[in-house]
């Protein structure tokens, strides 16, 4: 997976072959995917996509689950236009693609993201989770933004938390073994800073075996020794929505 040319092993995985649920639209200078659930509801959760970008199909088929278990799901485009990564891209530009779409700097569309789900949908309480650059956007959010109440980082990459990691809201955070991006001396050292900062809920749970995008990447019915993970990981992930929205 990782060696030296490839700075970030985040391949596809597995491509979900999927539509999705629900429907895209425009949300002032934002694309989005949203997905909402049958009955109407107050709760409603960001979905803050990787390097591929708002359409993979894998991150619509994550909101459709949310939406499936009574959330409003949002999956907005924040890279605002900018090409998402593609597998075929050499890694070698990697670092390049990155200046341009920094996890830390999304505050501007998520404030128009609440905004459209507070006055559009209805939702009162609003959480998010993030898969990867997703989930270290998840990170950043947790520390800074007063108006979320919830989050759950899966395999985000551990970086806003050097000056800082007094989280505002509870948090999980969700990390696989085997990850070669994110190794385990920086969750523990994570860890160590929660338990002497932290003053809200928070869980890092590491499953066992387990790659770099199990959650969401990897399709559980060709993958049958991974399958109690992915499914444990997802149901883990909406189990922290329903205790804490």
């Amino acid at each position: 997976m990782a060696n030296e040319s490839r700075p970030c092993p985040c391949d596809i995985g597995d491509r979900f072959d999927y539509g999705g649920r629900g429907q895209e639209l425009q949300v002032e200078h934002i694309k989005a995917y949203v997905c909402k659930p049958p009955a109407s509801t107050d709760k409603a959760v960001i979905v803050i996509h990787d390097i591929f970008g708002w359409q993979l199909p894998n991150t619509r088929y994550m909101a459709d689950m949310l939406a499936a278990n009574g959330y409003i799901a949002i999956c907005p485009d924040f890279f605002v236009g900018q090409e998402a990564w593609k597998p075929s891209n050499d890694w070698a530009s990697f670092d390049d693609w990155l200046k341009t779409r920094n996890a830390g700097k999304i505050d501007k569309e998520v404030d128009v993201i609440l905004k459209y789900l507070r006055e559009q949908c209805g939702a009162k309480k609003i959480g998010v989770i993030g898969f990867c650059w997703g989930g270290a956007a998840v990170q950043h959010l947790m520390l800074k933004n007063p108006h979320l109440k919830t989050g759950v980082s899966l395999y985000g990459v551990i970086k806003f938390f050097e000056d800082r990691s007094s989280l505002l809201h509870p948090t999980f955070f969700i990390f696989a073994e085997k990850d070669e991006y994110i190794p385990l001396e920086q969750v523990t050292l994570l860890e160590q800073k929660l338990k002497q900062n932290c003053k809200v809920d928070y869980e890092v749970k590491i499953y066992p075996g387990q790659t770099h995008g199990f959650v969401h990447r990897k399709r559980e019915d060709i993958n049958p020794q991974d399958k109690p993970y992915i499914e444990e990981g997802r149901k883990d992930m909406i189990n922290w929505l329903n205790k804490y929205l």
